[in-house]
C-alpha cells in the first residue's frame, strides 16, 4: 500500500439543473429549496458530505446541511418567504392589468385583401348584402 496523498481528495456531487417553478432541487431523494428568484435560470448544484449548496452565475442562492435521510423536504424560511411575496406581487400584477372593454381595433375594408392577393373584385350584388 501506499501513503495517503498529501490533500484530501474532493468526495461531492455536482450537478447543473433548470430551476423548475416550485423552487426547489432535488439531491439523493430529498428536495432542498433554492431562492426562488432564479427560477427558470440554470443552477449550479453541489453536494457534499455534510453541504448542498446551490449557486446561480457563481452566486450562491441556497446552503443547507445534508440530510441523510429519503424522500424530506428541507426548506429555507426565507426561500419560503421570498416565494409567498413573489406569488402576491404577481397575483396583484395579474389582477391590476388593463380592464378596458372593448379596446378600439384597427378595422380594414375587405378590398385591401383582395388587392393583395390580386383577386378580382366582388360582384355589385354581395358587396351590397342585398339578398335575392
Amino acid at each position: 500500500m501506499t501513503g495517503l496523498p498529501p490533500v484530501p481528495p474532493r468526495v461531492e456531487w455536482t450537478d447543473r439543473v433548470r430551476l423548475s417553478r416550485d423552487y426547489y432541487v432535488r439531491v439523493a431523494g430529498n428536495d432542498y429549496s433554492v431562492d426562488p428568484t432564479v427560477i427558470g435560470r440554470f443552477v449550479d448544484v453541489r453536494c457534499g458530505l455534510t453541504l448542498v449548496t446551490v449557486a446561480c452565475a457563481g452566486v450562491p442562492v441556497a446552503a443547507h446541511a445534508r440530510c441523510w435521510d429519503q424522500r424530506q423536504t428541507i426548506s429555507d424560511p426565507a426561500h419560503v418567504a421570498t416565494a409567498h411575496t413573489l406569488r402576491t406581487l404577481y397575483r396583484t400584477r395579474r389582477s391590476t392589468g388593463p380592464t378596458t372593454v372593448g379596446e378600439q381595433v384597427g378595422v380594414r375594408p375587405l378590398s385591401v385583401y383582395d388587392d393583395l392577393f390580386n383577386l378580382p373584385p366582388a360582384p355589385a350584388e354581395a358587396s351590397t348584402g342585398a339578398v335575392a
